[in-house]
Formats: structure tokens, C-alpha cells, sequence
């Protein structure tokens, strides 16, 4: 038991040693060559996908529905779910209503996100990419971005850097 224990543990070492990264030193030395406007620095490496933050408009999305509903009909699947689930499972009746209960929960919490995300605004982000262009990104967070914030635009999304 042990042994699989350490073997188990070792597995899971070296998965994320593989995940770890370099400290990204980047670019090239150039011997005595030509830096360009670098003025010296030998990292020459661009950030293609990275700007500034010059705007962000809030966009309404025009969909409503009472505030508690995603809540309730999350509450109720979740219910219904756990206590079929532990009643084919085998569960006794306490254990069918605590299952119940903990869908219910579960499915209010997943039905109020949802509803959120459906009837929630968005946000056209507007950013200044280091290249002169300027693009718009819509998405539904802002997750801490502001205006004059430094970020990059990966998969449509525009992340802080």
C-alpha cells in the first residue's frame, strides 16, 4: 500500500515539474550587433497579442428574467437528481434526503450562475494593441481589468498580463 502510495506521489512530482517553466530569459544575444531601438537590451522578443486597456463600455444584453428563477428551477432539477440518483444507488431514506437536499443546493448554485451568465451585461474592451492597432474584445467578466491596464489578447478573451 505504501509502495503505491510513493509511486503514486512520485507520478504526480514529476507531472508538475513537467509543467513548470523556464524564467523566460527570451531573445537572442547579439554579438556586438545591431539592437535597433532596444537601446541595449538583448530581449528582442515582441508581445504580438499585448496592449493597453484605452476603453471599456458596458453592453446591456437586453434579456431579463426574475431574479430568484435560475436558483429555483436549479433548485428542484437538483433535488429530483440527487434523490434518484441515491435511490437507484441504494441509499436509505436518510441518505436519499440528504442527497436531495445537496442537489438542491447544488442546482440552485448552478442555476444562478447560469441565469447570470444569460441575462448578465457584457463588456466591449477596447484595447491598443503595442503594434498601433486598436481592437475590440466583448466578453462577459472583466476579471480586475481597467482602464490603462497592461493585457493580452488570448482566444478572443482579453486577460491582465
Amino acid at each position: 500500500m505504501k509502495i503505491q502510495l510513493i509511486a503514486a506521489g512520485a507520478i504526480a512530482s514529476l507531472a508538475l515539474a513537467g509543467c513548470a517553466t523556464s524564467p523566460g530569459y527570451g531573445g537572442s544575444y547579439n554579438n556586438g550587433g545591431n539592437y535597433g531601438s532596444n537601446n541595449g537590451n538583448y530581449n528582442q522578443n515582441r508581445c504580438t497579442d499585448c496592449g493597453i486597456v484605452t476603453r471599456i463600455d458596458t453592453v446591456a444584453s437586453g434579456r431579463t428574467a426574475p431574479s430568484a428563477t435560475g436558483a429555483i428551477l436549479g433548485g428542484i432539477v437538483g433535488a429530483v437528481a440527487g434523490h434518484e440518483i441515491s435511490d437507484k444507488t441504494g441509499g436509505s431514506k436518510g441518505n436519499q434526503n440528504i442527497a436531495s437536499v445537496a442537489g438542491a443546493v447544488g442546482g440552485a448554485l448552478a442555476g444562478n450562475k447560469i441565469q447570470q451568465n444569460v441575462t448578465g451585461n457584457s463588456y466591449d474592451i477596447q484595447v491598443r494593441m503595442d503594434d498601433g492597432r486598436v481592437i475590440v474584445v466583448n466578453q462577459k467578466d472583466l476579471g480586475g481589468i481597467r482602464e490603462n491596464t497592461y493585457v493580452r489578447v488570448v482566444n478572443g478573451r482579453v486577460v491582465i498580463r
